[in-house]
Order: structure tokens, then C-alpha cells, then sequence
């Protein structure tokens, strides 16, 4: 019987390649180092020339590549096999944090081990695709009904205790997950559609729930001009340094949105309207695009996946990372209320960055652990 492998073009340069044999993909290890070299640089500018930011990002980074190395070695059976207790443990851990969590800044998100501070909630983002990739791999697709009310009931539980915290962004992205792996599994359209009215006719109670500031980011999406000394100032110093950006950008280190003080959060959060000043409309196009050539390397390795859970989280991940960027810079423009989110690789943070590079390695194992099939 003939055999062939689904490993890549030139397999058998690739199978002799120190990358492959390390389960390391090449294509998504450029575009996600490329990035991590623009996050310092820009970082350098945005934190007015702190080289021990610079530092302290470069260790995060070299601690999250680690990890993402780790987890390319694991096969795919043994992350499905582990699914249901990283999903278990992660939900304890939530409950743990909303009863003893410590608190700052007004939210209760971590736990103190000592050493560091832990946010079980950035765990989820990976074990929540994780485990409803695993209830759907042994199913008929598309799922039946029953099928998908237990999926829901799975997504809805730490998006529930998240967002109890509070933390809404990530809320948002781990429910956000859960969906396309439901999306993915071959969910009917009907079912979107009407789950879409139906959070639309609860809106009206759902406000109820919402917390005050939450309430008061909404308001200012819809006017930040009604406060624009209190809160919509953020929002409104994004727009200027966005704008005043112009095709070319004013150049590295001359922002003057960011270099005077003026952006608020230009390190984090509001990253990107630094990163649009200094370099301008062709500047963001670049930066879209490496998103865009990530995004796509992601979903063409879920295409090629070989099995059902592999196909459902490389797909989820994948796009739980293009909702990352789209809400950030959605929030940034002023084209989506402020959730708090960091545009990923290259806001400075560590969780993140950890988080995002462990669902990095993922796809990488689900890529290079690919077996000879039958021709």
C-alpha cells in the first residue's frame, strides 16, 4: 500500500530539519518573532526609553517561548486525554478566586502564591477550546441539540465566574473560544441567529448586571464627547494620536501623543494608537498584515489537522487570537466600548503573552505530530 504525508512541501527536508524534529512550525515562528521584535520596538518609544521595561518584556518573551516550545512537544492524543481535568482544575481555581482571590485595582483576579500572582481566568482561554473540542471528538458533527446545551453550559460557567470578578475582556474571550469550537463543529446558522436575538431582546436586563464603570464605557463609546476631560478622554487622545499619524507615521520616538504624555495606557492597552502615530497608515497595514499571514497559517493548520480535536481547538485558538486583535483595535478606534484587552505580542504584560504563546505550541504539535495516512 502507498503512504503519504501530510507533514508539508519538501517532507523530506522538513523531517531532517532541527525545527521539525523539535515540532516547531517555521512559518508561525517568524510572523509570532516578528511581532515580538515590533512590540519593543515600539515599547522602547511608547514607555519613554526605559530599557528595564525593555528588559523586563524580554525575559516575558523568552519565558513564553519556553512554554510554547514545551507544549509543541505533546502530542494531541495527550492534550485531549488531559483536557477534562485542566478544564476542572481551572474552574476550581475560579471559584477559589472569587472567594479568596485577592484584590486590586478594584477586581478580585488572582491568586497570591508567594513568589507571583496567578490569573486562573487566562488558563481558560486555552482549556475552555480545549475541553469542548474534547466533549465533540467522539460525536456525530454537527452536534445535536442536547449536545450543544452541555457545550453551553460548559462555556457559560467560567464565562459567568470571569465575568464576576470582574473582567469582561476576558470574559469575552473565553466565551469567545467555547463558540468556535461550537462554530467550528458545524453549529447551524439558525441557532447563531437566534441566539444573537435572543441576547439582543436581554440586553435591556443584562445592563441591569453590568457594573457601574462598565456601564459608563458603554455611554462613552456611544458619546466620548459628553466627558471629555473624565471618561472619555482615553478614547479621545487615541483618535488624535491615530489621526495625527497621516499616511507616514511622525517617526519612531516622535509621537507627541505618547512622547508628552497625553495617550494614557500608551504601553498597554492603547498600545496601538502609539504604534499608529509613530508609524503611520502604511505602519498599521504592515502590522494588519502579519496578523493576517498568523491568522491564516492557524486556520490552514486546522485545515490539515488530522483528527477531529485537532481540527476543532487549532480552529478555535486561531480564532480566539484574530478576536484578540480585532476587539483591541476595535476599542482603540472607537468602533467598540473599552473592555480592557492588551493587543497581543505586543502590549507590554506577561499573562498574556504566556497564554497566547502555550495556544501558539498547541497549534505547532497539532501541525508537526501528523502521521502517515494511505494515499
Amino acid at each position: 500500500m502507498e503512504f503519504r504525508s501530510y507533514a508539508s512541501p519538501g517532507n523530506s527536508q522538513a523531517n531532517t530539519s532541527l525545527l521539525y524534529r523539535w515540532h516547531i512550525d517555521l512559518p508561525l515562528l517568524a510572523g509570532i518573532t516578528t511581532l515580538a521584535c515590533a512590540s519593543l520596538l515600539i515599547l522602547y518609544s511608547s514607555g519613554g526609553q526605559d530599557l528595564n521595561l525593555i528588559y523586563r518584556q524580554i525575559l516575558r518573551f523568552l519565558m513564553a517561548f519556553v512554554i510554547m516550545f514545551v507544549m509543541a512537544q505533546i502530542a494531541p492524543h495527550h492534550i485531549q486525554r488531559w483536557s477534562p481535568w485542566l478544564y476542572g482544575i481551572g474552574l476550581a481555581l475560579l471559584l477559589v478566586v472569587l472567594l479568596a482571590g485577592e484584590i486590586g485595582k478594584g477586581a478580585q483576579r488572582w491568586l497570591d502564591l508567594g513568589l507571583f500572582r496567578f490569573q486562573p481566568s487566562e488558563m481558560m482561554k486555552v482549556a475552555v477550546p480545549m475541553m469542548i473540542a474534547w466533549y465533540f471528538t467522539e460525536q456525530v458533527l454537527p452536534p445535536r441539540t442536547s449536545r450543544i446545551a452541555v457545550a453551553t453550559l460548559m462555556i457559560v460557567a467560567p464565562v459567568f465566574l470571569i465575568f464576576k470578578q470582574p473582567d469582561l475582556g476576558t470574559a469575552i474571550l473565553v466565551g469567545s473560544a467555547g463558540v468556535f469550537v461550537l462554530l467550528f463543529a458545524g453549529l447551524y446558522w439558525r441557532w447563531v441567529i437566534l441566539v444573537g436575538i435572543s441576547i439582543s431582546g436581554m440586553a435591556p436586563i443584562l445592563w441591569n448586571y453590568l457594573h457601574d464603570y462598565q456601564k459608563q464605557r458603554v455611554l462613552t463609546f456611544l458619546n466620548p464627547e459628553n466627558d471629555p476631560l473624565g471618561a472619555g478622554y482615553h478614547i479621545i487622545q487615541s483618535k488624535i494620536a491615530i489621526g495625527s499619524g497621516g499616511i507616514y507615521g511622525k517617526g519612531w520616538l516622535n509621537g507627541t501623543q505618547s512622547q508628552l504624555d497625553f495617550l494614557p495606557e500608551r504601553s498597554t492597552d492603547f498600545i496601538f494608537a502609539a504604534f499608529a502615530e509613530e508609524f503611520g497608515f502604511i505602519g498599521v497595514v504592515l502590522l494588519m498584515s502579519l496578523y493576517l499571514f498568523i491568522v491564516l497559517r492557524g486556520l490552514y493548520i486546522a485545515a490539515m489537522a488530522q483528527d477531529t480535536f485537532s481540527r476543532l481547538l487549532a480552529g478555535s485558538l486561531t480564532m480566539t487570537f484574530f478576536i484578540y486583535v480585532f476587539v483591541n483595535i476595535g476599542m482603540v478606534t472607537g468602533l467598540l466600548p473599552v473592555v480592557g484587552l492588551p493587543l497581543p505580542l505586543i502590549s507590554f504584560g506577561g499573562t498574556s503573552v504566556v497564554t497566547l504563546l502555550a495556544g501558539f505550541g498547541l497549534l505547532m504539535g497539532i501541525h508537526t505530530h501528523r502521521k502517515l495516512l494511505p494515499a
